[in-house]
């Protein structure tokens, strides 16, 4: 089987540029798609999943190695432990560390002679299989950088905006009514016992399919607007 993995960090991005690489590359690789933002690998549903179907000589494509992992670390340890597990392993823009490449290098080794000289011919061996090895962390390492760079910049713009006297997110005391927030606060009006209904706060919080703190800020604000 092939499968290809896409993820973007917010729901604003777009992923399809991701899904017609890997389409292009592999037309028939079923696709795993998700919207994660962070480092670690163990939080995506999508990815978990996949690895959990995902068998020895199946193929996994990404269209970069930071839609894998960025974090180095973590990113090498899966990698390895992919490639251990007999699975192969395709970036689309750093073909160079692709496990086919990998698994040449780790085989292209200089042939014992069964002489003296063996133990220079072994430290050789080794020497290659680091050097291959060191370009696959380089990528991981690239790839966590960009990150840290990005995250970064960010924190030094929000900082020179704040200098400037510029409003960072919502301005303290208001607050933005999105439409799910609207509807929930049209039912608990309807509903709760609070406002004259004859359902709990635990009913409409099951009801409504919120988690108990947002469920009780929109009665707190429904109870003020009343006041």
């Amino acid at each position: 089987m092939v499968y290809g993995y896409a993820r973007i960090s917010t729901a604003k991005q777009d992923i399809e540029r991701q899904i017609r690489n890997i389409m292009t590359l592999e037309p028939s690789a079923k696709i795993y798609q998700e919207v994660f933002t962070g480092t670690k690998t163990t939080g995506r549903k999508e990815l978990q999943k996949l690895l959990s179907k995902v068998m020895p000589g199946d193929t996994i494509i990404f269209d970069s190695v930071s839609r894998m992992s960025r974090n180095a670390k973590e990113g090498f340890e899966l990698y390895k432990k992919l490639y251990d597990e007999g699975i192969n392993l395709v970036y689309i823009n750093e073909p160079y560390i692709n496990t086919n490449v990998y698994r040449d290098a780790t085989k292209t080794m200089v042939p014992m002679t069964g002489t003296d000289v063996d133990v220079i011919l072994h430290g050789v061996n080794e020497y290659l299989i680091t050097l291959a090895e060191q370009q696959i962390k380089i990528a991981f390492e690239q790839a966590q950088k960009e990150r840290d760079d990005l995250s970064e910049r960010t924190k030094q713009g929000i900082e020179t905006a704040r200098r400037k006297g510029k409003q960072i997110g919502r301005a303290r005391g208001t607050r933005v009514d999105t439409k799910k927030a609207e509807l929930s606060k049209k039912k608990m009006l309807k509903y709760s016992k609070a406002f004259g209904g004859s359902n709990t706060d635990k009913d409409l919080i099951s009801m409504l399919g919120i988690d108990k703190n947002t469920y009780y800020k929109y009665k707190r604000e429904l109870l003020s607007e009343m006041a």
